[in-house]
This record gives C-alpha cells, sequence and structure tokens, in this order.
C-alpha cells in the first residue's frame, strides 16, 4: 500500500445560485469521489463544503500514486511469429518492438484453441498528483448546470465567473489550470470581514482556517444549524416560535457565510390579511422567517439572517423593514381587490384559461368535475347541487390578483374568499382541500366534500391526460399525474371511502370531450393506478409478495366476471391483515399448503364438484371436511364484512387438518372415483383459502 496524503480542492466565485448550491456540493463531491475510485486511488473519507462563493472537497487517506497492475497482452500466433526454420518473423519482430522489449523477453501462451506470443509485464500505476487536474476538471464539467455562461475574453464555461482554485495534496499545491485559473493554497475568507486572501498549509487546516480567519463558515450542515438555532432562539426572545420551513433553511444557509439573526417588526394593521398571504410574502420574497405566538398566530415580528456582524444592528433591521413594507402592502392591497368580487363572478372567466388544448377550458373542466361529483355526492353525504356548486368555485381563485402573486395559496386564498362571501355547505373549506394533499406527506381532504371534490378532479386529469396520449413516460410527468394518482389512492384509503375505481374511471371518461375517446384508456389508468398502490406500500416497509398477494384475488361484482380487487380501501384493508397472518405460526405451513393446492388442481384433468363424504377413505379426509364447512361459513361471512384479519386468524386453525392430509392421504388416487372427491375437497380449501389473498404467495414473516 502506498503513502496517503489528504486532498483538498476549492473552487471560488461569483454567488452560486442559492437554491441550487447544496445539489451543486452533493454533486461536486460524488462526481470527484467517483473519479477517484475508477482511478482505483483509495482513501478513508470525505466531506463536502459549500457557501455562496465556493465548492470544496476535503478527501482524508488519499493514496499517493495508483497500484502497479500485471499486465498480460498477447501478440500473434507462434505459427506466424516463426518461419519453418525457426527465426523470428517481422510480425513477432513487430511485437516485440511495440511492447518496448527484445524478442527473448517474450512468452508463449499454450491453449486448447492454439499457441501464441505473449508479452508479461507491469503497468505502473501514475503518481496521483498526475490524476487530480483532469480528475477534478471532469468532475465540475459533469455537475448538474443547466446553462453555463461565459465571462471576460476566456473560454472557460461555468454556472458564476470562477476567480481561483484551490488543489492541495498534502502540502504540496498540484499544478493545474481549470476554469481559466491557476491552482494555489490562497482562498478568500468574507467579502467584508475578512477580505484577504488566506494561505491553507494543509487540507486538515481548511474549515477552522475560514471560520477562526476568514469568517466563513464552509460546512453546509454546520452553517444550517446555526441559521436554525439563531431564529429559533431569537423568536424565543420575544415569547414566539419561528416558522421554519426546511427550504427555505437551505435556501438562507447558501445565502449566507456568516449567519448573524436581525429581528425586524411591521405594522399589526397587516394581520388583517390572511397569514398565509403574510407568510408567503416574507419567505417567497425576503427570504425572512415569520414568527408566530404561543396562540399559533402570526406576531408582526420577522427574523432575517444577515450576512455580517453589524455595528450598527437596529439599522439592518430597519432597513429589512423597509424593504417588507411595500410587500406587505400590496398582498393587503390584492386581499382588499379580490374581495369586491364573489367568487361565484369569476366562473366565467375560467373560460379564458386552456386547461389543455383537447381538453379544453379550465370552465370545461370545471363541468366535468362538476358532473362527476353529483354522481358521486350521494355515498359521501354530500347534496348534489352541493357538490356541482363547489367543484365549479374549485378554480376561481386562480383568477384573484392573490393567487397571481402567490401561486401556492390557491385554494387556500379560495377557501379566504368562500368564507368572506358567506358560503356555506362545508365548501369554503372543501376549496382549499381540493388540492390536498399538495405534496408528498401532505394530510388528505379531511371534510366529505372536500374528499368528494380532490378525488372527481384526479380522476378527470388522470383519464383526460391519458385520453389525450401524454400519460408519464420515464421521469417526464408534466401533468403530475403520479402525484395525482397517489392522492387519489390516499384520500380513498385514509379517509375509509370504499368506491370501486373501475367504476370511477368509467364515470370520468364518460364526461370527457367525444373525440379523445376516453373510454379505451379506463384499464391502462386503472393499471396505472394499482403501480402508484404498489408504490405506496413499498415506501410503507410492506413486502411486494404482500400486494401481489391481494392483486391475485379476483372478485364477482353483480353479474359481471370476476376481476381483480379495484376498490383501494378493500385492498387495503386485506393487505394489512395479510401483514399480521403472516406473522402467525402457522402462516408459512398455510402458506406452503395452498400452493400444493394450487398446483395439484392446475393438472387435474377434471373439474371437480361437491365432495362426498361417503368416498372419504381415512380420518385425515373427514377431519379437513370437517374443518372446512363451518369454517367456510364463518370465514366467508368474516370476509364479507370487510374484517379479513379475524377471517385469516380463524384460517390458521385449518393448520393442523391441513398438515395432517398431506401427511397422510395421497389425492391423486388410482381410482378416479376416490381421486375427483379429494380434488373437490381440495377445491373447497383452496377457497377458503383465496377469499382474503392468495396466501401462497405471503413472503415468510421477517
Amino acid at each position: 500500500m502506498s503513502d496517503t496524503r489528504d486532498l483538498l480542492v476549492e473552487l471560488g466565485t461569483e454567488e452560486l445560485p442559492p437554491i441550487a448550491l447544496r445539489g451543486l456540493m452533493d454533486a461536486f463531491a460524488h462526481n470527484l469521489v467517483q473519479g477517484l475510485e475508477k482511478a482505483g486511488l483509495a482513501f478513508s473519507r470525505h466531506h463536502a463544503y459549500a457557501s455562496p462563493r465556493r465548492l470544496a472537497v476535503q478527501v482524508e487517506g488519499l493514496q499517493e500514486r495508483q497500484a502497479d497492475e500485471p499486465l498480460v497482452r498477447r501478440g500473434p500466433a507462434l505459427s506466424a511469429a516463426y518461419d519453418t526454420d525457426g527465426r523470428m518473423t517481422k510480425a513477432g519482430e513487430g511485437f516485440a518492438r511495440s511492447c518496448g522489449v527484445s524478442p527473448e523477453a517474450l512468452e508463449t501462451l499454450e491453449t486448447e484453441k492454439g499457441a501464441w506470443l505473449v508479452y508479461r509485464g507491469v503497468r505502473k500505476g501514475k503518481a496521483t498528483v498526475e490524476l487530480l487536474p483532469e480528475l477534478v476538471d471532469q468532475a465540475l464539467t459533469r455537475l448538474p448546470i443547466p446553462k453555463r455562461m461565459r465571462w471576460g475574453a476566456g473560454d472557460a464555461a461555468f454556472v458564476r465567473p470562477v476567480h481561483w482554485l484551490v488543489l492541495l495534496f498534502g502540502d504540496q499545491v498540484v499544478p493545474a489550470r481549470i476554469l481559466g485559473v491557476e491552482s494555489g493554497r490562497e482562498t478568500r475568507g468574507h467579502r467584508f470581514h475578512a477580505p484577504e486572501p488566506l494561505s491553507i498549509d494543509s487540507p486538515g487546516d481548511y474549515p477552522d482556517l475560514l471560520r477562526d480567519k476568514g469568517r466563513v463558515v464552509v460546512d453546509f450542515q454546520e452553517r444550517r444549524a446555526l441559521v436554525h438555532d439563531g431564529a429559533r432562539k431569537a423568536a424565543l426572545a420575544m415569547n414566539g416560535e419561528a416558522v421554519l420551513d426546511e427550504d427555505l433553511l437551505d435556501e438562507v444557509t447558501a445565502l449566507v457565510e456568516w449567519p448573524v439573526p436581525v429581528v425586524g417588526s411591521f405594522d399589526e394593521r397587516f394581520l388583517e390579511v390572511p397569514p398565509e398571504a403574510l407568510i408567503s410574502s416574507m419567505q417567497g420574497h425576503q427570504k425572512y422567517f415569520p414568527v408566530r405566538d404561543a396562540n399559533g398566530r402570526l406576531m408582526p415580528r420577522f427574523i432575517t439572517m444577515a450576512n455580517l456582524e453589524s455595528r450598527d444592528p437596529q439599522q439592518v433591521a430597519h432597513g429589512n423593514e423597509r424593504v417588507i413594507r411595500p410587500r406587505l402592502a400590496d398582498a393587503a392591497f390584492f386581499w382588499e381587490q379580490d374581495r369586491r368580487r364573489p367568487l361565484a363572478e369569476r366562473v366565467e372567466g375560467l373560460k379564458d384559461i386552456v386547461f389543455q388544448r383537447r381538453l379544453g377550458t379550465l370552465y370545461d373542466q370545471a363541468l366535468r368535475v362538476a358532473s362527476l361529483a353529483r354522481h358521486l355526492a350521494e355515498p359521501f353525504g354530500v347534496t348534489p347541487a352541493v357538490a356541482e356548486k363547489a367543484a365549479m368555485l374549485a378554480r376561481c381563485d386562480l383568477l384573484t390578483e392573490m393567487v397571481a402573486e402567490f401561486p401556492e395559496l390557491q385554494g387556500i386564498m379560495g377557501r379566504y374568499y368562500a368564507q368572506h362571501d358567506g358560503l356555506g355547505d362545508g365548501i369554503p373549506a372543501a376549496l382549499d382541500e381540493f388540492y390536498q394533499p399538495r405534496f408528498a406527506g401532505d394530510r388528505v381532504a379531511s371534510s366529505p366534500l372536500g374528499q368528494l371534490l380532490a378525488i372527481a378532479s384526479r380522476a378527470d386529469t388522470l383519464v383526460g391526460i391519458f385520453a389525450i396520449g401524454q400519460s408519464p413516460t420515464g421521469d417526464k410527468d408534466p401533468f403530475g399525474l403520479r402525484r395525482s394518482a397517489l392522492g387519489l389512492l390516499r384520500t380513498l384509503i385514509e379517509r375509509e371511502r370504499s368506491l370501486s375505481l373501475k367504476a370511477l374511471l368509467e364515470l370520468a371518461a364518460e364526461h370527457q370531450p367525444d373525440d379523445v375517446n376516453a373510454r379505451t384508456q379506463v384499464e391502462p389508468v386503472l393499471d396505472f393506478c394499482m403501480e402508484r398502490l404498489r408504490g405506496y406500500y413499498l415506501d410503507q416497509g410492506y413486502a411486494p409478495e404482500l400486494f401481489e398477494a391481494v392483486r391475485a384475488v379476483r372478485v364477482s361484482v353483480e353479474d359481471n366476471p370476476p376481476r381483480p380487487i379495484d376498490d383501494p380501501l378493500d385492498f387495503h384493508r386485506r393487505l394489512l391483515a395479510c401483514a399480521g397472518f403472516q406473522r402467525l405460526d402457522a402462516a408459512a405451513s398455510l402458506a406452503a399448503a395452498n400452493k400444493r393446492v394450487i398446483n395439484i388442481l392446475r393438472k387435474a384433468d377434471e373439474r371437480p364438484g361437491q365432495p362426498e363424504p361417503g368416498l372419504f377413505q381415512c380420518q385425515e379426509e373427514r377431519t379437513l371436511y370437517d374443518t372446512v364447512q363451518p369454517l367456510a361459513i364463518e370465514v366467508t361471512a368474516l370476509a364479507e364484512r370487510g374484517d379479513y384479519a379475524q377471517a385469516l386468524e380463524r384460517l390458521a386453525g385449518a393448520r393442523s387438518a391441513v398438515d395432517a392430509f398431506f401427511d397422510q392421504v395421497m389425492v391423486m388416487a388410482e381410482d378416479k372415483r376416490i381421486r375427483n372427491n379429494r380434488l373437490a375437497l381440495l377445491q373447497q380449501l383452496a377457497t377458503l383459502f383465496s377469499s382474503v389473498a392468495d396466501i401462497s404467495q405471503l413472503p415468510a414473516a421477517g
């Protein structure tokens, strides 16, 4: 093993895009580490750093050179390398010259397919300092930068102008020219607190040197913790609690090198505006942290992170207060103006907004959702007229000034405006819940009307977009159909709404424009939703076999042929019951028995009828029959009530009878009547097994 040294690479730039900084930091470290590994350069560990003006990677215990590798190079066949007199031919001599050795240094290689000249040597590993410039350059080239820029007269292109490059291997500067700058050991500290260059003696000094002398906290996570704790403590000092949005924490961390919390205030009259609008204004426009009181009400305070320690913090606070005042005034103006027109007067305006060219405007979509909601209303305990009215109003807040300025408030502002308009019947809350869940982990709609709108709108979107040939492909999902499908499924499952997905999608297809032929897309959309359901359970840690066990069940609805379960709530209950059943001692034995039963019945020549007790020849047959008959009645009744867990628990009671049957009974007897009678008994057992799920697919308890 060669000697090792620590490596430091730092690229100094103009201020990097704050939203992208964390991703650039991680990608740079990943690319560089991947390059080192591909080059065969071992190391002990690495650490990524980033601040607004730098990306850096520190690698500890990096090999000083690649390991030597054995080299085997095969040349011409011996028949071509030597003439009939045993003298080496020009082909053989040429091979020796290409290997840089004399002919005597060559060896022979004999195999079943023939004999060849061969050169055996050692490929010397390169020194790490020779490899680093290209590895660093490649790591930077592969960064996820959608648009690179050039500056000055050079050809170098990067996301921002580059000003310095540190490339240290131990205490040695590795000579390189990357992105138009020469490597060195000098870094830059804070623009104002430490503007002079700082010389780095060795990579291990890097973070402490920048913190202590450069006034830069270069570790992203450490700086984020300072931002988080600084905002929290500042809020506590005024008996409040900071609203610490995770994405905003990342963005603020990417904006400052030396975070210093500053508290500001605004006029209490702005608190008459809905708090969500004020929070959006503070977070989105100014990157401030709002503050709530002990009761959760917004306080007329905010916290910002200065990027320096000011001699007069109060002036910094006043400056930020002057900046936020017009922003909040705009929000107050939008709030006042929007309330002058009720939501109902904005419905006509939906005709001017195209949802999708072939699917019409938002007004057309609202009509479809309204009609669908009317059909589904009664099972949700909602009056059809209320369902239709709410559906027509659901997107009207998109036409307000407030939502035009803050798109993230759609639905939220619909609730406030509906309350102002005096709308009842749960419509205000439903206009907000219409969009839930908005993101992964968000709660689903809680009110029946909100659930109804959320389900109807997602069904319309899924069927419509599939019908125009815009279903998701690969990682492209411009209409967010994966999110829509999961939101639909989660609403049905988590709010315990029993509904046939197929029937819902068929109804949605009937309301689509005639020229898109939506009816042909019901099955593809249903399959798409079931795949999202599979992912939903995998994300929660359920084994894929549990999903497959339930998916394999076929149920009959009215006079239709048996088909897979398409009621997400029913599917969910069965899966949870299977998850509990597989932990029972009897589960593995019954799963194996079920698999055996299925295989036997599959190979049977005839379809068995009902078993006849008079044809039983041994006690194990009679015991199994006596076990199955009452159990079938009990388990069927439990399954029909949806009590699948209890049904499977009762099914576990058949274990001893099933095990004894297979231990003592030869199913495929020579006597046809005896054989068919035993097959009939197994058919009853198979029907019993499949009443909840195909338990033969259940995994062993882990």
